[in-house]
């Protein structure tokens, strides 16, 4: 039942860091790509009908990870919440920009939305790399499974080192890939190929970066870095060739493949501890008790098949591209 429920929890974080990576990209790319106003909403549509639901599963991988495995999660938190806060933050930051920018009937107003959607995507997917890299090397954990220090120090000094600086720029790079490619699959007119051109580029970087750490990291986690540099620049000339469709694919099978890397990394380990091995964080010892494993994986059968049937139905209803041209009478 452990095991189960693990794999459900790495399922519910890889569909969350899948579906919204391109709504950061997105974000991020919406002010560059568009050249006014017109162009700019266009890309900001694209995202619009799906963005929330893609966020359910932030609170779904949450929800999973603190009832199957309660010491994980508070390891996690407690270790991580200052981080944690400001991803909170910016997140709502992106819903406020996006439901608000159509509030006001100002150019003015809606550049200014424009610049928070996008300082806070970035912010997001930044942090979000950073938080998942530093998960993936270890807390300082002590035999309890309590994370040690006090204060800011203890919260901010695990987001000061190699690996949680790589995470937050992979983090970034994942997300303008996935989001310059769904603009390419998703748009018409000079946004997307303005959106194509910077797939190439920012996929190759991707690539490079990755590249970097499967020299560093060594190991096993070094064949799935490899991977993901494979896939990115699998994405690149798919995007150079105008295969947009393969192009997305790509890039989306490159994050699935770095978050399960990173979420399996230590198996059976699920949180290392960087100052003793033996006070890591198992799945067994992290996990519920048999009894209350069994009550939630009733609520899952319950709830699971509707929310993944409801996105689906959402995202093929509004499957058509987005028009970023002008049409002239």
């Amino acid at each position: 039942m452990e095991i189960l429920w693990f794999a459900l929890a790495v399922l519910c974080w890889v569909l969350f860091f899948a579906l919204e990576g391109f709504d950061f990209g997105v974000g991020m790319l919406a002010p560059a790509l568009g050249r006014d106003d017109h162009e700019r909403g266009a890309a900001i549509r694209t995202v619009g009908p799906v963005w929330d639901g893609n966020e359910v599963w932030l609170v779904a991988a949450i929800g999973v990870t603190f009832a199957a495995f309660p010491d994980w999660y508070a390891a996690l938190l407690s270790g991580l919440y200052l981080p944690m806060v400001l991803v909170l933050l910016a997140l709502a930051a992106r819903g406020v920009a996006i439901e608000f920018r159509g509030k006001v009937d100002t150019p003015v107003w809606r550049r200014r939305c424009e610049v928070a959607l996008a300082v806070s995507s970035f912010l997001t997917a930044g942090l979000f790399g950073a938080v998942v890299a530093v998960a993936m090397t270890g807390l300082a954990l002590d035999p309890t499974g309590a994370v040690v220090g006090t204060g800011l120090e203890r919260s901010l000094a695990p987001l000061v080192s190699g690996p949680a600086l790589a995470g937050a720029v992979l983090g970034v790079l994942a997300a303008l890939v996935q989001g310059a490619t769904f603009l390419g699959l998703r748009t018409t007119g000079p946004v997307r190929v303005r959106a194509r051109r910077v797939a190439v580029g920012s996929a190759v970087a991707a690539g490079v970066v990755a590249a970097g750490v499967a020299v560093v990291v060594g190991g096993l986690a070094a064949l799935f870095a490899g991977v993901v540099a494979l896939l990115a620049l699998a994405a690149a000339v798919a995007a150079a060739w105008r295969y947009e469709g393969t192009a997305f694919a790509a890039a989306t099978l490159g994050v699935v493949g770095a978050v399960v890397a990173a979420f399996t990394a230590h198996v059976p380990v699920v949180l290392p501890s960087t100052l003793d091995p033996a006070s890591s964080l198992t799945i067994s010892g992290a996990a519920a008790s048999p009894y209350a494993l069994t009550v939630i994986t009733v609520g899952a059968v319950l709830i699971l098949p509707g929310v993944i049937a409801y996105q689906a139905f959402s995202y093929w209803v509004f499957r058509r591209r987005v028009a970023s041209e002008r049409v002239t009478a």
